[in-house]
């Protein structure tokens, strides 16, 4: 159905639909800004959704007066946190379990570059994840099977979700309307997103020579 596949695309290109989600939704917006953020975050299966990019795009919004900034900057660190926690306690109890091989996108190489993360950084690692894409959604989900209590966690994880919004939030309120970004949008969002993907393809280029050295 036509209607579906348009719902659809808006759901998971949100952030170069707000403005009309805000003509269709209106203070329904924040909900579903929170369910996005949530589930970009709290499931290893959709890390493709945006997060980044809908921050970014949703500090212009608020800089233009069609949303609060104070309370969107409230509804998006939630949705951060809470993602974060559910992706913790998913890990805690399905564990290694989840990377056998039967779920198509849980690849066990992730589980162990992940590890690898948590060895270089430490605690400090759920922080640093959260400006990562795909690696944020990996980091609480290892952090659940072992790599740290909850107590410990919880900790990285506010600190980290409160930074990453604020972060992508700013730049959006103060940048996002300059005209030279407004009138390439799509473009600075692909920017945004090829930039916060340099991070984890400069880890996993780092990795292949490692394991090409060691093969030689």
């Amino acid at each position: 159905m036509p209607w579906l596949q348009l719902l659809l695309d808006i759901f998971l290109h949100l952030d170069k639909h707000l403005a009309t989600v805000l003509q269709m939704f209106g203070i329904w917006t924040y909900a579903l800004l929170f369910f996005v953020i949530f589930l970009e975050t709290g499931f290893v299966v959709t890390p493709f959704l945006p997060g980044d990019s809908l921050l970014f795009a949703a500090g212009t919004f608020a800089a233009l007066g069609d949303l609060n900034l104070a309370l969107l900057y409230l509804v998006m660190a939630a949705g951060a946190i809470l993602g974060d926690t559910a992706n913790y306690w998913v890990g805690h109890f399905i564990g290694p379990r989840a990377f056998s091989g039967e779920i198509r996108y849980l690849k066990h190489e992730h589980l162990e570059r992940t590890h690898e993360f948590y060895e270089k950084h430490g605690g400090f690692a759920v922080v640093l994840g959260r400006f990562v894409p795909i690696v944020r959604t990996f980091v609480p989900f290892v952090a659940g099977i072992g790599a740290m209590t909850y107590s410990h966690f919880i900790t990285y994880n506010v600190a980290g979700a409160l930074a990453w919004t604020a972060l992508f939030l700013g730049l959006g309120y103060f940048f996002g309307n300059i005209p030279v970004v407004k009138n390439n949008f799509s473009l600075v969002i692909l920017g945004i997103i090829a930039v916060s993907v340099l991070p984890g393809v400069w880890e996993y280029y780092k990795a292949w020579r490692a394991r090409r050295a060691a093969a030689e």
